[in-house]
C-alpha cells in the first residue's frame, strides 16, 4: 500500500534479504551454512524471539565494510519508497558489529552513504536511532554510547532491543540518563514478550518518548488509560508478532482494540526480510485480515508522522500529513 507513512520501528540489519546476504558473503569471503537462498528462506520459521535472534546475529557476519552497510541501507530505501514510506527512523545495533571487530565508524559512515542521499534518491527523509542490546551488560551499553559520541550529528536517539525476558528496562537507567544529558531522543522495546510492567518501567525509569511494540499493555487497563492520556506512541509490528508467535494469527492481533481504546498506534515492519513484509505489506495485511477501513488506515498513517521525531522540522511534518489526507485509496 502506497499510503504515505513514516516507518518508526525498523532494524536495518533485519532488512538483509537472502540474495543480498549471499552477495555480501561472496564479496567478503564468508561461508554461509545454507546451500542457496531458498535454503536460507526455509530457516525463517521461528518458534519465538530467541530463535529469530540466533539467525539474525548469525547472518550479520556478512556485514564487514562501509560499502556493505551502504548497500544494505540502499536496498531497504528502495523497497520502502515503493511502499509509500516518506520518513524512516532506522534502528541499528552497533554492539552486534563491534563484537565482530566492526567499529562504530564503519557502521555509521556506511549507513550514511545511503541515508545521506535518501531524500534526493528516494524521497525519504531519515534519522538514525542507535539501539543497545538488552542481553548485553549495562557497562557495554555505556561504552557503546561513548563510542558513538563522534557521530552524534548523525544519530538522533537511542533504543533498546534484543531478548526482552529477564532484562528489565531498569538495567539501563544509567545509560539512558547519560543519553538524555546529550540531548538524544529515547525509545525502547517493551511489552512484546515482556510483561506490561516493562512498559511502565521504560516510561518511568528510562523516560522513553515512544514504546516499541507495547502490545501487552492491553493486559493492564490502568496502563492503557495512562498511554492514552499521555499520548505515548506505540510502534506495532503486526507481521512480526505473528512470525514470532506473540500472537497466534494476524486475526488475533489486538490492533483494532488498541485503536478503539484511543491508543496512538503506528504500523511498522520490524525486520521485514525475516517476517514476510515491509511497511506497505503490513498495512495491506491489517486492512485485509483485520478489516480496517480507509479512515482507520489513514489514522495509522497520520499517527506515524505525529509520533516521529520531526520536531526540528514541523513544516515537513505538516507536508507529510497533508499527503496522507490527500491520498486516494485504490
Amino acid at each position: 500500500m502506497s499510503l504515505p507513512k513514516a516507518e518508526l520501528h525498523l532494524h536495518i540489519e533485519g532488512t538483509l534479504e537472502p540474495e543480498l546476504a549471499f552477495a555480501l558473503a561472496a564479496r567478503n569471503g564468508v561461508a554461509l551454512p545454507y546451500a542457496d537462498t531458498d535454503g536460507l528462506r526455509e530457516a525463517y520459521e521461528f518458534e519465538d524471539l530467541q530463535s529469530f535472534l540466533d539467525l539474525y546475529y548469525e547472518l550479520m557476519a556478512v556485514l564487514r565494510t562501509e560499502q556493505d552497510f551502504a548497500d544494505l541501507a540502499d536496498a531497504y530505501l528502495a523497497r520502502a519508497a515503493a511502499q509509500g514510506v516518506r520518513h524512516a527512523e532506522i534502528f541499528f545495533d552497533p554492539q552486534a558489529h563491534s563484537a565482530r571487530g566492526v567499529g562504530m565508524g564503519t557502521v555509521v559512515q556506511g549507513l550514511w552513504r545511503a541515508l545521506g542521499w535518501s531524500e534526493e534518491t528516494y524521497g525519504i527523509s531519515t534519522q538514525l536511532i542507535m539501539c543497545f542490546l538488552r542481553d548485553e551488560s549495562a557497562a557495554s551499553a555505556l561504552e557503546t554510547l561513548e563510542a558513538a559520541k563522534p557521530y552524534l550529528d548523525r544519530i538522533v536517539g537511542i533504543g533498546l532491543d534484543s531478548a526482552e525476558i529477564g532484562h528489565p528496562p531498569v538495567k539501563f537507567r544509567e545509560v539512558y540518563e547519560a543519553a538524555a544529558a546529550l540531548g538524544l531522543r529515547r525509545v525502547a522495546h517493551a511489552g512484546e514478550e515482556g510483561p506490561p510492567e516493562y512498559i511502565t518501567e521504560a516510561l518511568d525509569v528510562l523516560g522513553v518518548e515512544r514504546v516499541d511494540h507495547g502490545l501487552r499493555c492491553m493486559e493492564d487497563p490502568a496502563l492503557v488509560e495512562r498511554l492514552v492520556r499521555e499520548r505515548v506512541p506505540l510502534t506495532l509490528c503486526p507481521l512480526s508478532n505473528v512470525r514470532l508467535r506473540t500472537v497466534d494469527t494476524l486475526a488475533d492481533h489486538p490492533l483494532p482494540a488498541m485503536l478503539d481504546a484511543g491508543l496512538l498506534c503506528t504500523v511498522n515492519s520490524d525486520d521485514p526480510a525475516y517476517f514476510g513484509g515491509y511497511a506497505g505489506d503490513n498495512f495491506d495485511a491489517v486492512r485485509r485480515t483485520l478489516g480496517l477501513g480507509e479512515e482507520r488506515l489513514r489514522e495509522l498513517a497520520r499517527n506515524s508522522f505525529t509520533a516521529s521525531f520531526l520536531e526540528h522540522d514541523e513544516e515537513r511534518r505538516a507536508r507529510y500529513l497533508a499527503e496522507v489526507d490527500a491520498y486516494e485509496f485504490g
